[in-house]
């Protein structure tokens, strides 16, 4: 006869799914974020909310310990409230459609608060309906190793529901944390910072180059999720600037000048990812001042993983960091794993990463290798521009002495060098892009390489073997035997002292002396 002993799904499965889910508790702000987005998509669908309608409210109370996020969305009705609310992972949300499918998000909060609150009022109904999860009692009853509980009974236990009036026109649902014992929870800075890299928010107006991204979008019929979400009442918007700065001090240290984009396609002929990337003048590391630096991997814009998920697909981990950059995983069987860290492992997911891999390794490569030279090069020819002006200037007030004279021109020789050697690069650089002016290296080639750098009739400069050079004892007044003595004197002034304080006795020397 079979075994007819029913299985038990013990309270620890809460704790995993709940409590011990993920590493940084921000992630809550995402989990419920993404549940609103989700209705707002089906309020606008049944035609509840008019396109563009939806909001998100986020309100953080740092003084009295609670957090609350509303929207405006479709709400639940009364009578499925508990079956709902009071399950875990039993969603009713489709797979491949919806943001979120999995049912455990909602529950996130419980590992940080005392208690879970659960608000909603569904349009037509003259109730609200208030489902409360008792979190003290539930990581009580968990810790409890005396004790067996299996986990629906738990729920039993640490859940209660009552409903309370309500206007019929109302539709909202509200999640309220109370008495939030998480600092991070409640540092409003730090939960901007988080949800402007996360959360499907629009670019910012400041973002100079957001219209030419969404014009792509719109050629290529990608839709990018976006909705209106509030902190403390102020509109969020995602982290991407033009500026590049070094650290909080120094300002502008380098600029985007314009984006450029890139896709791929499955092997069933589906759009398997969207990209766009930076461009920027000197194409170097980004350092963490430059808050949403990297290639940033994201699904119904929202972000999965963080900054660093994509870098491993790198050639070289270090040209990650070069850009500001996000890639949109648009094919349906790229879905986000339950931590939201990256995709389920799948045939679709390995085509994902074997072509992003190509793009990483070829392009970015090459693009970043290119660009290292052609901003070596152009600082060599500005180098070079630079220093046949203070040779000039030097050959027109006089050398201090023969030895200074023969390393001016050694110097000027070297640097001679070394700038044919940059033009031959950059125009070899040149020749390999052809006349593709849409390419990023062009646009870097065009800013960073000025119009005649390098090119001065040195020439000019040189002095001949067989002519004297001008020495500063030429402009002292003295005679051959007196100018010869000073020379002299100047040279061991430059021998022992280091540059600046010889010039300043030398200059105090000629002063005396005129």
């Amino acid at each position: 006869m079979a075994d007819q002993t029913s299985p038990i799904i013990g309270k620890d499965v809460i704790e995993s799914l709940t409590l011990g889910m993920y590493e940084d508790s921000r992630f809550i702000f995402r989990e419920y974020v993404q549940n609103a987005a989700d209705q707002i998509d089906k309020a606008e669908r049944e035609g509840l909310l008019s396109t563009g309608a939806g909001q998100i409210h986020i309100t953080i109370n740092q003084k009295d310990g609670w957090v609350e996020i509303e929207d405006n969305a479709t709400g639940i009705e009364a009578s499925k409230v508990r079956p709902l609310l009071q399950n875990i992972a039993q969603s009713t949300k489709q797979r491949g459609v919806d943001k979120g499918f999995r049912g455990i998000g909602r529950l996130g909060g419980l590992a940080y608060c005392e208690e879970l609150i659960f608000e909603t009022s569904f349009r037509g109904e003259t109730t609200k309906s208030i489902l409360t999860w008792n979190a003290t009692l539930l990581k009580d009853i968990i810790n409890n190793r005396t004790t067996k509980e299996d986990a629906a009974s738990v729920i039993q236990q640490v859940t209660n529901y009552y409903a309370a009036d309500e206007a019929s026109e109302a539709h909202y649902f509200k999640v309220f944390l109370k008495e939030v014992k998480n600092d991070t929870l409640l540092n409003k800075e730090s939960i901007q910072e988080y949800l402007s890299l996360v959360a499907p928010i629009p670019f910012p107006t400041s973002f100079i180059f957001k219209s030419k991204i969404y014009e792509e979008l719109k050629k290529d019929q990608v839709k990018l999720d976006e909705y209106k979400i509030y902190l403390n009442s102020e509109q969020l918007f995602k982290a991407y600037t033009t500026t590049i700065k070094k650290d909080e001090t120094q300002g502008r240290v380098d600029e985007v000048i314009d984006v450029a984009f890139f896709k791929e396609y499955a092997s069933d002929g589906k759009l398997l990812y969207w990209s766009w990337h930076s461009i920027s003048e000197k194409n170097q590391s980004l350092n963490q001042i430059n808050l949403a630096r990297g290639f940033r991997l994201r699904k119904s814009n929202i972000q999965v993983g963080d900054g660093y998920t994509l870098q491993k697909h790198h050639r070289e981990q270090r040209f990650h960091f070069y850009f500001f950059g996000e890639v949109y995983g648009v094919h349906p069987d790229l879905i986000p794993n339950s931590r939201r860290d990256y995709f389920i492992e799948n045939s679709i997911c390995l085509e994902f990463e074997d072509k992003l891999c190509s793009f990483f390794h070829t392009e970015i490569h090459r693009l970043c290798r290119a660009a290292s030279d052609i901003n070596s090069s152009a600082r060599k020819l500005e180098d070079l521009d630079s220093f046949q002006n203070e040779f000039e200037a030097k050959s027109n007030t006089g050398f201090t002495d023969k030895a200074e004279q023969e390393e001016y021109q050694e110097k000027l020789n070297r640097k001679l060098e070394e700038a044919e050697k940059a033009r031959a690069k950059i125009n070899r650089i040149k020749n390999d892009l052809g006349e593709d002016t849409s390419q990023p290296l062009h646009k870097i080639l065009k800013r960073v390489v000025k119009d005649g750098a390098g090119n001065g009739q040195v020439e000019t400069l040189i002095i001949n073997a067989n002519s004297r050079p001008k020495f500063r004892t030429d402009n002292l007044g003295l005679s051959r035997h007196e100018r010869k003595l000073v020379g002299r004197i100047f040279s061991i002034i430059r021998g022992v002292l280091d540059n600046q304080t010889s010039e300043e006795l030398i200059q105090k020397i000629e002063e005396e002396l005129r």
